[in-house]
């Protein structure tokens, strides 16, 4: 079933930021009125929203659809929803790693296993920027966070415009059990900006950033992208993420996808899942 989102106080604004800064790219921010931008549209698919019933849980996929100005959502809710970013923070992390200098080479640079042993055993070694974040190296990422400091931290979220802004709770805790939320929309908003290049940093650093992101192949398609687990650094994942884009000839659709994690089998399902809501959506 498709439905048009239509205008009212408790959906979601769409605008779009052109690549100079001015409204042009996809964000949908809670409790505004849909943007008055004639060409662009946006739907309500509710069919997406089964794709997570069969796997037995619940959850949110948003889309946008680049070349033609189509946003597409699963649900009106959830898709505005605010939650902890988890490891998806690690994209602005890692930007803002590279833009302050505290990453020269995402390949050279070495963070040093600090000798304890975690759950996850990918955690427990040596890693570069680019190592960390494909197994998503939290510990790493929090000694990031630490030699950015709170100060240079909280500049670039606010240049971000990166969901709520809020970094309370800790300097190397706030994205996983702080303050920090961001919906689905706002994912969007942000991927495609790093997408397109035109976030508030350096060529070089958004360059590197899109390298070091994981990639699979589905086809003809690529899938650019990150994840995350809330909870996972203590082993009680609840919610989990993926965000990112697909490359399929000229065409390319940024995405976004959270659900709840009931059972392990949870955590792989968000990658089936968002293919699946994807190929629905003819973006593979």
């Amino acid at each position: 079933m498709v439905r048009s989102l239509q205008p009212q106080s408790d959906s979601a604004l769409i605008t779009r930021r052109h690549a100079l800064g001015l409204l042009a790219a996809a964000t949908l921010v809670p409790s505004r009125g849909l943007a008055n931008v004639s060409y662009q549209r946006s739907e309500i698919r509710d069919g997406l929203a089964r794709r997570f019933f069969d796997a037995g849980t619940v959850g949110t996929f948003v889309a946008y659809k680049t070349d033609d100005y189509l946003i597409i959502a699963s649900d009106k809710e959830r898709s505005g929803t605010a939650q902890l970013p988890a490891s998806t923070f690690k994209i602005p992390n890692s930007l803002i790693a590279l833009e302050t200098g505290v990453v020269a080479d995402p390949d050279k640079d070495i963070f040093k296993w600090d000798g304890v042993t975690r759950s996850i055993e990918a955690w427990n070694k040596d890693h570069t920027l680019r190592s960390a974040i494909a197994v998503s190296a939290v510990p790493v990422y929090q000694e990031i966070a630490r030699r950015i400091g709170q100060e240079r931290m909280q500049k670039y979220v606010d240049l971000f415009e990166y969901g709520n802004r809020d970094i309370g709770g800790g300097i190397d805790q706030f994205w996983l059990t702080g303050n920090l939320r961001i919906d689905p929309m706002q994912q969007v908003d942000f991927v495609d900006r790093l997408r397109r290049g035109v976030l508030p940093v350096s060529k070089r650093s958004q360059d590197l950033v899109r390298d070091i992101l994981s990639v699979t192949k589905v086809g003809d398609a690529t899938i650019r992208f990150k994840t995350g687990l809330v909870g996972a650094e203590i082993g009680k994942p609840s919610l989990g993420w993926l965000v990112g884009w697909v490359e399929k000839g000229s065409d390319r659709t940024v995405f976004a996808l959270n659900l709840d994690v009931r059972e392990p089998r949870h955590t792989e399902a968000r990658m089936t899942i968002a293919q699946q809501c994807l190929a629905d959506i003819v973006a593979i």
